[in-house]
């Protein structure tokens, strides 16, 4: 190509980068360029979409898939739990609906579990042992990486299952428990020891006795907050991430007939669905803002509705006498803060479950020397992912950032690759990213009216029956339909619309996945080729000095 950067074309000023000029005296050329697409900007995992999605449109699974796990271990899992944030940042959204990036991503994650697909990579020998404490979706993405990378890593988890909140705290109506478990068996399988019902308390000690030259703590948020409501009677009130574990443990429980839940999350949701599927006649969410300003997710909320949970917005619980519940009415001021107004209202239930947020249990660090912490408990770490003690990374929940699952898979990515730049003494660079391509900047002469295809969904009524998976995966035929809805922004897919416009004959064919390269003696800087360029991935740059014609 042409040598030219992405970067060095944002400094020119506009004119110099769009104005024409032909003839023998060219004053411009155009070069082949990649820009970064939106929506690999957005996704907290780093995943490479484009490049899968070209390749799945291609027919290419198993190709797309190893792409898609050279960042994101878990696409069965992402392809249902993440709540893509890829696709608001989709440019197609300005022609008609964004790519539906997570079906094809969980398509390709059960193709992958059906065929018994294989990670394919080569480690590097020399690597070390790292220890990660915690086999939540930071810790599992950690360990996966660094096999990968050439190390040997051990997982030690707490709890009796690997898969952390992603296993505990997310229904199976939302994550099958199937594809869960395979997923991180496949992990497993790489070689990873995943430890169970293994309590780190010593965290150095435990360093010294497995022989460990690094570790990544990715302990999740399974505390939930305190809060101090006024009650005569305890036994009624149960916190949301228990009575999520509780369920999934298969514990006897006796909610009553009607259920209220406190909190306005993703978790207050999934506590109220699971109440109602449970037999709750009711469940009521309480909540102290209005709708706009609560955390869930709208399709969280909209399902929950959908099902029978009834949301009581701008309320805030005062005290609780026995299966009484004094409610205030709160308003919203001016900078969007719940106010009380002095107006109460009385709510009959039979029990209270409580998702106003969850902590981390950072306590067993306190003894780590230079370790610092949060006032939330939470442990500060550098761009490198290490905490204030050295050999000693952190990932997830238990840093300082967003919760979601993708995020926690994004970091414990992100700290494989300091730790195995620590491990060999060979300090981790990040790539310079390039300039994210906006819609601005497309071509799009082949604009058609093509909406995603539907995600058929179980309805209400057979929802409630079970904890039956609600979302339904597509077909091959819509998988593919979706993918070729991808508009490849920023980056040459040989659509052969240069080769085809050019006048002079400049652009030539290099071959299937090889692109193009210009005949600069040919070429007389018309910008055809640049003007018809769908994605954007042709850029007119000023005639180097000296240069011939």
């Amino acid at each position: 190509m042409s040598g030219v950067t992405a970067t060095d074309m944002t400094a020119l000023p506009e004119a110099s980068r769009h104005a024409r000029g032909t003839g023998a005296l060219r004053t411009r050329r155009p070069v082949y360029l990649d820009f970064l697409p939106p929506c690999n900007s957005a996704c907290p995992a780093g995943e490479d979409i484009q490049a899968w999605l070209g390749h799945a449109q291609a027919g290419n699974y198993e190709t797309a898939w190893q792409i898609l796990i050279e960042d994101n271990p878990m696409p069965a899992i992402h392809g249902r739990v993440c709540y893509h944030p890829c696709e608001p940042a989709c440019n197609r959204n300005i022609t008609d609906e964004s790519v539906s990036i997570h079906v094809v991503e969980r398509f390709l994650g059960d193709m992958a579990l059906k065929e018994g697909w294989k990670p394919r990579y080569n480690p590097k020998p020399g690597g070390g042992r790292v220890m990660v404490v915690g086999a939540g979706p930071s810790g599992l993405s950690a360990a996966y990486h660094m096999t990968r990378m050439g190390h040997e890593v051990e997982i030690y988890e707490a709890g009796p299952v690997a898969g952390g909140m992603i296993h505990f705290g997310i229904p199976a109506y939302r994550m099958p428990r199937d594809e869960l478990n395979t997923e991180i068996q496949r992990i497993a399988d790489m070689g990873v020891k995943i430890h169970l019902n293994h309590r780190v308390n010593d965290l150095l000690a435990e360093k010294v006795a497995g022989k460990f030259d690094a570790v990544f703590v990715a302990v999740g948020a399974h505390i939930s907050k305190k809060i101090d409501i006024p009650s005569r009677d305890a036994r009624k009130i149960m916190d949301a991430v228990s009575f999520l574990k509780s369920v999934e443990n298969n514990e006897p429980l006796k909610l009553g007939r009607k259920v209220a839940i406190y909190g306005g999350g993703n978790t207050a949701m999934d506590a109220a669905r699971t109440a109602r599927r449970l037999g709750a006649e009711e469940a009521v969410i309480i909540y102290r803002r209005d709708r706009a300003s609560m955390p869930a997710h709208d399709f969280e909320a909209d399902e929950a509705l959908e099902e029978g949970v009834k949301i009581n917005w701008l309320r805030t619980i005062k005290e609780i006498d026995q299966t009484t519940f004094k409610v205030e009415v709160m308003k919203l001021d001016d900078d969007g803060r719940p106010q009380p107004t002095g107006e109460f209202e009385t709510l009959e239930a039979d029990a209270l479950i409580l998702a106003v947020g969850q902590d981390t249990d950072t306590g067993f660090l306190e003894k780590v020397p230079g370790i610092v912490f949060k006032r939330d408990g939470t442990v500060v770490v550098g761009e490198d992912m290490m905490t204030g003690h050295n050999g000693v990374f952190a990932g997830g929940d238990m840093v300082p950032s967003d919760r979601s699952v993708t995020i926690a898979v994004g970091h414990g990515k992100k700290a494989a690759r300091f730790i195995n730049g620590y491990l060999r003494n060979e300090a981790y660079q990040p790539e310079q990213k390039h300039p994210i391509i906006g819609h601005e900047k497309l071509h799009l002469w082949f604009r058609t009216n093509a909406p995603q295809v539907e995600q058929e969904e179980l309805s209400p009524d057979e929802r409630m029956g079970g904890f039956e998976e609600i979302a339904q995966g597509i077909s091959e035929s819509d998988a593919l339909f979706e993918a070729r809805r991808c508009l490849s922004c920023g980056n040459c897919f040989e659509c052969d619309g240069c080769y085809g416009s050019c006048p002079e004959g400049a652009v030539v064919k290099l071959g299937q996945g090889k692109r193009y390269r210009y005949n600069y003696d040919l070429c007389t800087g018309c910008a055809v080729c640049y003007e018809q360029c769908p994605c954007h991935a042709i850029e007119m740059v000023p005639e180097p000095l000296g240069a011939e014609a």
